[in-house]
Order: C-alpha cells, then sequence, then structure tokens
C-alpha cells in the first residue's frame, strides 16, 4: 500500500514512512493511494470473529508490504488484551432500532485508545526495525492526550510532549496526563484554545530544521495509523447489526473529523453506510458547512463537551481531497484560501454529491443536558456530553426508521462528571483502576502560545538532537 498527499506535492510513502512522518512535508494529510476493497462475502465472514481479528484483517490491505501479517496480528492482540470489555467495542440498544457503540473500555476511557493502544506499538515495531528513536508531539482537546500518553509512556524510543488547552479541558482529563510520572512524557498546558494548539503543531512541523533535528513525528489523528485503526469498528458494529446483508446508520459527534472520516473510509472499502450523521456541539463549522457549503473558521466558544471545541476541523482535508476528485491543487488552493481568508466555498455539486451520505446537526448546551437526562430516564444508560450530542443529532437528522442507528459513545460518562450530575444528579464513579486519580501529584509546564517557547521547551528535553552538518565550501 502507497499513500499520498491531499495537497499533491509531498513524495509518495509506504506505511511505515507515513507512521512517522504524521502530517505530510506539503502541509497535506496522506490517504491511501487506492481504498481497498472487501466484497460483500468478506464482511459477512466478519460475524462471530472476535475483535482483535476482523481488527488484522481490514487493516491488513493498510500494511501491506511494510510488516508482515504474523507480526502485525500479534501486535492487534496485544493492544486490545487489556480492554475491559471482551468485545472492545460493544453494542448497547437504547431503542426499537438504535444503538450505542462503546468506545470507552480502554485505559484512558475514550474511544481514542482504540487507535492509540495500536499506534504506540506500530511505532516501537518500526522505530526497532530502524535503530532509532523520535520525539512525538501531540495537540489534545482532552481525550487524545491521554490516549496518547498510554499508549507510549515507558517506550524506549520516544519523546512524548502533549499540547492541551490550559482550563479548557476536564479536570478527570487534565489528571489523566499530568499525573503520569514516566520520564518520557512531558506535558504542556498552552494558554489559548485547542485550535492554537494544533496551529503551533502544524508550525512545528513546518518549522522543517526543527522537525528535522529533532525527528518530529505526530499521532493526533492527522496521523493515518491513527485513522486506520478507527475503520475497524464501523465494520464490527455494522457485521453485529446485520451487514453486509442490509445497511447500517452512524452517527459520530466529533471536533476533528477524524472518527467520522473513519466511517466514511469503511464506506469506500464496501462496507453498506447508508448515512454519516455528523453532531457538533456550539462549535459548528461543520454543521454549518453541510448546511451551506461554507466552511469558514469562528470563534471558538468553551462548552460541556470540551473535545469538540474546536473550529478548524484538520481531517475535514481528506474528505476535501475526495470530493474534489483527489485534486491536490485545488485542496492546496482552498487551504490557502482558510489561511488568507478564514474561509473557503465549495461548489454546488460538490455539496450535493457530499449530502448523499452525509448530514450534520448542531446541538447547544441545554439539549445536551436534556438528552442526557432522558437517555437515563428511558433506557437506564449514564451517558457523557459528547455521546449525548451524537443522540441527539441522531434523533434530529436519521433519515430510515428501518436502517439501525449506531450512536457512537465516545467516552465514559466519568470523565465528565459535573455535566452528568448536573444533568441527572448522579455523579459518575471512576473505574477502580483510577479511583485514585485525585491524589495523585501533578505534573506539567504551562507555556505562552508562541511557537519559540515550545521549541525551546521541547528542544531542551528532547533525547533528539541531530547535529546539522556543516554547508561545503
Amino acid at each position: 500500500m502507497r499513500y499520498v498527499s491531499t495537497r499533491g506535492e509531498a513524495p509518495v510513502l509506504g506505511f511505515d514512512d507515513v507512521l512517522l512522518a504524521g502530517l505530510a512535508s506539503d502541509g497535506g494529510l496522506y490517504v491511501p493511494e487506492t481504498w481497498p476493497q472487501f466484497a460483500p462475502a468478506e464482511i459477512a465472514d466478519f460475524a462471530g470473529m472476535p475483535y482483535r481479528a476482523v481488527a488484522a484483517r481490514v487493516m491488513a490491505p493498510f500494511v501491506a508490504g511494510t510488516i508482515p501479517a504474523g507480526d502485525f496480528e500479534a501486535m492487534v492482540a496485544e493492544a486490545y488484551a487489556g480492554f475491559t470489555h471482551e468485545a472492545v467495542a460493544p453494542l448497547t440498544q437504547i431503542g426499537d432500532n438504535d444503538w450505542l457503540l462503546e468506545l470507552f473500555h480502554g485505559p484512558t476511557l475514550a474511544f481514542k485508545d482504540v487507535a492509540m493502544q495500536l499506534l504506540g506499538r506500530l511505532f516501537d515495531y518500526v522505530l526497532a526495525k530502524r535503530r532509532t528513536r523520535v520525539t512525538v508531539v501531540v495537540a489534545t482537546s482532552g481525550d487524545t492526550g491521554p490516549a496518547a500518553i498510554e499508549g507510549c509512556r515507558g517506550r524506549e524510543a520516544i519523546d512524548l510532549f502533549v499540547l492541551y488547552p490550559d482550563g479548557r479541558v476536564s479536570d478527570v482529563q487534565r489528571r489523566q496526563m499530568t499525573t503520569v510520572a514516566d520520564g518520557n512524557v512531558f506535558n504542556i498546558a498552552l494558554q489559548g484554545t485547542f485550535d492554537d494548539c494544533q496551529a503551533q503543531l502544524k508550525a512545528m512541523f513546518n518549522d522543517r530544521q526543527f522537525r528535522e533535528r529533532h525527528r518530529i513525528s505526530a499521532v493526533n489523528s492527522i496521523n493515518w495509523g491513527r485513522v486506520m485503526a478507527q475503520v475497524v469498528y464501523y465494520f464490527t458494529a455494522a457485521v453485529a447489526l446485520g451487514a453486509p446483508h442490509r445497511p447500517v446508520a452512524f452517527t459520530v459527534p466529533t471536533g476533528n473529523f477524524g472518527d467520522v472520516f473513519a466511517g466514511y473510509a469503511a464506506h469506500r472499502m464496501g462496507l453498506p453506510i447508508s448515512q454519516l450523521v455528523v453532531g457538533t456541539n456550539r462549535n459548528d463549522i461543520l454543521a454549518r458547512f453541510f448546511r451551506s457549503g461554507e466552511y469558514r473558521i469562528g470563534a471558538v466558544q468553551p462548552t460541556i463537551s470540551p473535545s469538540m471545541d474546536i473550529q478548524v476541523s484538520s481531517n475535514f482535508e481528506r474528505l476535501l481531497f475526495e470530493l474534489c476528485g483527489r485534486d491536490g491543487g485545488a485542496v492546496r488552493a482552498s487551504m490557502a484560501e482558510l489561511t488568507d481568508r478564514r474561509g473557503f466555498h465549495v461548489a454546488a455539486d460538490v455539496l450535493e454529491r457530499t449530502l448523499e451520505l452525509f448530514d450534520s446537526c448542531r446541538v447547544d448546551e441545554a439539549e445536551t443536558y436534556a438528552t442526557i437526562e432522558r437517555t437515563l430516564s428511558q433506557t437506564g444508560e449514564l451517558i457523557d456530553p459528547h455521546t449525548a450530542v451524537g443522540v441527539k443529532a441522531a434523533e434530529v437528522c436519521r433519515r430510515e426508521a428501518g436502517v439501525p442507528m449506531i450512536t457512537l459513545a465516545t467516552a465514559h460518562p466519568a470523565k465528565f462528571p459535573d455535566a452528568v450530575e448536573r444533568a441527572t444528579g448522579i455523579r459518575p464513579a471512576l473505574p477502580p483502576a483510577l479511583a485514585d486519580l485525585f491524589e495523585r501529584a501533578e505534573r506539567f509546564e504551562r507555556l505562552p502560545n508562541e511557537l519559540a517557547a515550545i521549541e525551546a521547551y521541547i528542544g531542551g528535553r528532547a533525547s533528539v538532537t541531530l547535529v546539522a552538518e556543516p554547508s561545503a565550501p
């Protein structure tokens, strides 16, 4: 499998190079050169298979030519051995034809674990083969950071630096990052929003000298390995509810568009998905795009679903690439307009094609609280605010009552206890493994929203520091 950049000017790479690169050298994101295809009979064979077996089968084409099948299967099995539910991503019924896909049974209680537990092992494998190490930098709106830390902590070939927006993540999310004592983990509380964290990460990647000097890599959802691993649970959930013999629909609460793009990838690979609903909170750049065809940056508004407090959805560029007929030049032009004018339009025919599969809905704070309370009273299920956004969006946007609607439950309610308690009067308890989280000492550095300060901090602590060779006379 080979990978191309959404902006069309970076080298075509194999999986191992894409994994370590994260962002393409032209500023774009890597996607498969062609989408692998699964025939209906192959999809039907997934029924009854353990999650790890389906995962190895679905992801095999993406690592083909880089990782031998036996090695990859072993990594996949190890990645999911620590999940607290045997099914890894089980389904829970909440209505006649409505389901929650529980993605919070990993070590940090969020859907990011499904990818990060594998990604850390993939990094280890590739770095060991190359006998080298990297400096991984990640920007997080709350869930990616803890999951990245759990996937990378203690690994000999990785130094991990996590940027999170100071004061804009939940207390549980913050402490899941800042109480980790491993010496290869460094937390940076950036004085800004998540979009600022993400912008600084991209600026760092575009600083070629710094990037090469410290071998900077990324495990944000800009890294294709993250999206690849998330494709799997679309297949397992759909097959459990009758695919490929009948279509299914999914609703995804999302900010950065990575999780829902994984659903789009599954659709392109042959899974019969009839509808993808994008749920947003008040930070509704995605909902506005699907309504009007205009992608325009607004001000980030803090909400009770902070992992979605995003106005620049990085992975949307991957969808734009597909919508534009894989025209890298067109994507470059749109991204330049986004930088210069804070927005761009797509043509009416492009939007029309998009809406054949996608719908979107904006859910405000009052609706989120009401959905948490109503879901508990009607089903007995306690859900977190992000999942509540998804449940409400599914109700508003659903096209066909006879098609199973699967809403991604992206986080455990105990990660957001204040919002859940306000909605229901019940304060969800953390699982036993995290019961002493608020007693642990924290370790982090607060930095201004300045690239120079961030690079100085990382440069002074990263183990990888390559000395530039002198220029030829």
